[in-house]
Protein backbone atom coordinates (compact mmCIF):
# COMPACT_ATOMS: atom_id res chain seq x y z
CA UNK A 1 0.00 0.00 0.00
CA UNK A 2 1.34 3.42 -0.84
CA UNK A 3 1.45 6.81 1.46
CA UNK A 4 0.52 9.38 -0.55
CA UNK A 5 0.98 13.36 -0.36
CA UNK A 6 -1.37 15.94 -1.19
CA UNK A 7 -2.01 19.47 -0.88
CA UNK A 8 -0.98 23.11 -2.15
CA UNK A 9 2.49 23.75 -3.08
CA UNK A 10 4.43 24.62 0.05
CA UNK A 11 2.52 23.44 2.32
CA UNK A 12 5.66 20.37 3.03
CA UNK A 13 4.60 17.68 0.24
CA UNK A 14 8.90 16.96 -0.51
CA UNK A 15 10.58 17.16 2.38
CA UNK A 16 8.19 15.26 4.64
CA UNK A 17 7.85 12.94 1.96
CA UNK A 18 11.78 12.83 1.97
CA UNK A 19 11.78 11.63 5.65
CA UNK A 20 9.02 9.54 5.83
CA UNK A 21 11.05 7.42 2.96
CA UNK A 22 13.62 7.30 5.66
CA UNK A 23 11.52 6.71 8.22
CA UNK A 24 9.53 3.50 6.18
CA UNK A 25 12.24 2.49 4.07
CA UNK A 26 10.29 2.91 1.25
CA UNK A 27 11.41 4.70 -2.08
CA UNK A 28 9.81 8.56 -2.80
CA UNK A 29 8.85 9.05 -5.77
CA UNK A 30 7.56 12.96 -6.86
CA UNK A 31 5.28 13.33 -9.25
CA UNK A 32 6.45 16.43 -10.51
CA UNK A 33 10.04 15.16 -11.01
CA UNK A 34 8.47 12.19 -12.61
CA UNK A 35 6.58 14.34 -15.29
CA UNK A 36 9.31 16.43 -16.01
CA UNK A 37 11.92 13.45 -16.60
CA UNK A 38 9.49 12.25 -19.08
CA UNK A 39 8.62 15.17 -20.92
CA UNK A 40 12.82 16.15 -20.67
CA UNK A 41 12.04 19.69 -19.40
CA UNK A 42 11.13 21.98 -16.35
CA UNK A 43 7.30 22.10 -15.76
CA UNK A 44 7.46 26.05 -16.39
CA UNK A 45 8.93 25.00 -19.85
CA UNK A 46 5.64 22.27 -20.35
CA UNK A 47 3.50 25.08 -19.30
CA UNK A 48 5.28 27.85 -21.50
CA UNK A 49 5.25 25.38 -24.61
CA UNK A 50 2.57 23.72 -24.55
CA UNK A 51 -0.24 25.36 -21.85
CA UNK A 52 -1.30 24.04 -18.49
CA UNK A 53 -3.73 21.26 -20.21
CA UNK A 54 -1.56 19.14 -21.79
CA UNK A 55 0.42 19.50 -18.40
CA UNK A 56 -2.18 18.20 -16.75
CA UNK A 57 -2.64 15.31 -19.42
CA UNK A 58 0.98 14.20 -18.40
CA UNK A 59 0.14 14.04 -14.65
CA UNK A 60 -2.47 11.85 -15.41
CA UNK A 61 -0.67 8.88 -17.27
CA UNK A 62 2.14 9.72 -15.03
CA UNK A 63 0.03 9.44 -11.95
CA UNK A 64 -1.54 6.13 -13.49
CA UNK A 65 1.74 4.26 -13.59
CA UNK A 66 3.02 5.49 -10.08
CA UNK A 67 0.21 4.31 -8.30
CA UNK A 68 0.29 0.75 -9.81
CA UNK A 69 3.75 0.68 -8.13
CA UNK A 70 3.81 -1.33 -4.54
CA UNK A 71 4.94 0.54 -1.57
CA UNK A 72 6.27 3.71 -2.67
CA UNK A 73 5.48 7.22 -1.14
CA UNK A 74 4.17 9.49 -3.53
CA UNK A 75 4.71 13.17 -3.41
CA UNK A 76 2.17 14.61 -5.43
CA UNK A 77 2.07 18.34 -7.16
CA UNK A 78 -0.47 20.04 -5.84
CA UNK A 79 -2.66 20.66 -8.77
CA UNK A 80 -3.25 16.83 -8.86
CA UNK A 81 -6.62 17.17 -7.60
CA UNK A 82 -7.53 18.56 -11.42
CA UNK A 83 -7.90 15.92 -13.14
CA UNK A 84 -11.14 13.32 -11.67
CA UNK A 85 -9.11 10.39 -13.02
CA UNK A 86 -6.03 11.22 -10.79
CA UNK A 87 -8.81 11.53 -7.63
CA UNK A 88 -10.18 7.95 -8.27
CA UNK A 89 -6.00 6.78 -8.78
CA UNK A 90 -4.90 8.08 -5.64
CA UNK A 91 -7.47 6.75 -3.89
CA UNK A 92 -7.39 3.31 -4.58
CA UNK A 93 -3.53 3.06 -4.60
CA UNK A 94 -3.31 4.13 -1.03
CA UNK A 95 -3.61 5.73 1.91
CA UNK A 96 -3.78 9.80 0.60
CA UNK A 97 -2.83 12.30 3.50
CA UNK A 98 -3.51 16.28 2.32
CA UNK A 99 -1.14 18.37 4.13
CA UNK A 100 -2.28 21.34 4.93
CA UNK A 101 -1.11 25.28 5.74
CA UNK A 102 -2.65 28.79 5.81
CA UNK A 103 -2.20 31.23 3.04
CA UNK A 104 0.59 32.70 4.77
CA UNK A 105 2.52 30.24 5.70
CA UNK A 106 2.44 28.81 1.60
CA UNK A 107 3.28 32.52 0.61
CA UNK A 108 5.84 32.72 3.04
CA UNK A 109 7.80 29.47 2.13
CA UNK A 110 7.19 29.65 -1.60
CA UNK A 111 7.23 33.38 -2.75
CA UNK A 112 10.38 33.44 -3.80
CA UNK A 113 10.20 30.53 -6.29
CA UNK A 114 10.94 31.11 -9.78
CA UNK A 115 10.58 27.61 -10.49
CA UNK A 116 6.42 27.72 -9.98
CA UNK A 117 4.76 28.97 -13.18
CA UNK A 118 1.47 30.96 -12.00
CA UNK A 119 -1.35 29.40 -11.89
CA UNK A 120 -4.08 32.38 -12.60
CA UNK A 121 -1.12 34.81 -14.73
CA UNK A 122 -2.98 37.87 -13.29
CA UNK A 123 -3.15 38.30 -9.54
CA UNK A 124 -0.50 39.04 -6.96
CA UNK A 125 1.20 35.79 -5.60
CA UNK A 126 -1.01 35.76 -2.12
CA UNK A 127 -4.09 36.50 -3.86
CA UNK A 128 -3.61 32.95 -6.88
CA UNK A 129 -2.89 31.02 -3.21
CA UNK A 130 -6.19 32.22 -1.74
CA UNK A 131 -8.15 31.78 -4.91
CA UNK A 132 -6.95 28.12 -5.99
CA UNK A 133 -6.76 27.01 -2.66
CA UNK A 134 -9.86 27.67 -1.94
CA UNK A 135 -10.99 26.01 -5.33
CA UNK A 136 -8.56 23.26 -4.60
CA UNK A 137 -9.96 22.94 -0.67
CA UNK A 138 -13.07 20.59 -1.29
CA UNK A 139 -11.21 18.43 -3.91
CA UNK A 140 -8.14 17.63 -1.52
CA UNK A 141 -11.02 16.92 1.12
CA UNK A 142 -12.73 14.55 -1.23
CA UNK A 143 -9.58 12.82 -1.72
CA UNK A 144 -7.87 12.66 1.67
CA UNK A 145 -8.51 9.73 3.54
CA UNK A 146 -6.91 12.44 6.60
CA UNK A 147 -5.35 15.68 7.01
CA UNK A 148 -2.63 17.23 8.60
CA UNK A 149 -2.01 20.95 9.45
CA UNK A 150 1.56 21.61 8.61
CA UNK A 151 1.50 25.52 10.29
CA UNK A 152 4.58 25.87 12.88
CA UNK A 153 5.48 22.21 12.35
CA UNK A 154 8.82 20.62 11.55
CA UNK A 155 9.38 18.23 8.96
CA UNK A 156 10.35 15.41 11.16
CA UNK A 157 7.49 15.90 13.36
CA UNK A 158 4.97 15.87 10.63
CA UNK A 159 6.90 12.45 9.29
CA UNK A 160 6.72 11.12 12.83
CA UNK A 161 2.61 11.91 13.10
CA UNK A 162 1.77 10.59 9.55
CA UNK A 163 4.07 7.26 10.22
CA UNK A 164 1.80 6.70 13.53
CA UNK A 165 -1.31 7.34 11.24
CA UNK A 166 -0.70 5.24 8.41
CA UNK A 167 0.85 1.84 10.47
CA UNK A 168 -2.59 2.73 12.67
CA UNK A 169 -4.38 1.36 9.74
CA UNK A 170 -8.36 2.74 10.00
CA UNK A 171 -7.64 5.43 12.98
CA UNK A 172 -5.91 7.37 9.99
Amino acid sequence: MNLILIGYRGTGKSVVGRHLGKLLGRRVVSLDQEIAGRAGMSIPQIVAAHGWDHFRGLEVAVCSDVAAQPDLVIDCGGGVVEREANIATLRAGGVVFWLRATPATIVSRIGGDNNRPSLTGTKSFTEEVEEVLARRQPLYERLAHAAIDTDSRTPEDLADTIVRRFRGGTSV
